[in-house]
């Protein structure tokens, strides 16, 4: 799985080049019984909610051609938090 999602993020952080936003980290995770398949952004001065939006439309599409798993999974598109 850590060989795919290097993979995952490295096609992510090629569609993104070419923008302000960074791929600061792809991981999946079973949380409870759901398991989650996280992308963290960032970017110099932050992502408001509406750049979260319309980053996961490419996002979505990339990892759905990845195909990474055969069980069920929640993509979450997040920014990195800032603290």
């Amino acid at each position: 799985m850590e060989k795919v999602l290097e993979e995952l993020k490295s096609a992510l952080v090629k569609e993104f080049e070419q923008t302000e936003i960074i791929v600061d980290e792809v991981t999946f995770e079973k949380k409870g019984k759901y398991h989650f398949l996280t992308v963290v952004l960032d970017r110099v001065g932050g992502l408001d909610l509406e750049m979260i939006v319309e980053a996961t439309k490419p996002v979505n599409k990339i990892v759905d051609a990845f195909d990474i798993t055969d069980d069920s999974y929640i993509l979450d598109v997040i920014s990195k938090e800032r603290g």
